[in-house]
């Protein structure tokens, strides 16, 4: 990829964590408000709880590939940490397959969900009725960028990993 398609590519990544980042801005304070009302007694707005639930899928997908392009995921080294730096490479290349292969069979899966709740006109009813195909659409972008980001990981080199602060300073 050319040297400005990568620029593109990490400060889309950045800028769809910085939205995750509003999101559960949003949510800790639409939370506050309603503990905060149905303690002084009064009636909390009715749409709180699935605004916040909608709000936390989102935010978690949105904010996963730039998770894992900085290498802020969970990862568990009782094992690695144990072998060598050859086998360790073989790992984690294998570990980055089988996540490249999980994330496009989501993307897929997804794309199929959100087409066929798109197609039938489902929605979700909750406080208020949200179409349901938007519930799955941000899945199908965020599980293709994360396979983009485990090929990275698996066929690109061994570099150290990119800092948050690193990629904040993109944007």
């Amino acid at each position: 990829m050319t040297g400005a398609v990568v620029v593109l590519y990490r400060r889309l990544l950045v800028a769809l964590a910085a939205i995750a980042g509003g999101l559960l801005a949003v949510v800790s304070v639409l939370i506050v408000v309603d503990v905060g009302l149905r303690n002084l007694g009064r009636q909390p707005p009715a749409h709180t709880l699935a605004l916040t639930e909608y709000a936390l899928l989102y935010a978690t997908l949105l904010g996963a590939p730039w998770l894992l392009r900085t290498r802020g995921h969970v990862t568990v080294d009782m094992v690695t940490g144990s072998v060598g730096p050859g086998l360790r490479r073989l790992m984690a290349r294998l570990t980055s397959l089988i996540g490249l292969a999980a994330c496009l069979a989501f993307a897929w899966s997804a794309a199929q969900v959100t087409w066929s709740s798109f197609t039938r006109a489902s929605f979700d009813m909750r406080s208020f009725d949200m179409p349901q195909w938007l519930l799955f659409v941000v899945m199908v972008p965020s599980f293709l960028l994360m396979a983009i980001e485990f090929g990275h990981l698996m066929i690109g080199p061994d570099p150290p990993a990119e800092s948050a602060e690193e990629s904040w300073d993109q944007l």
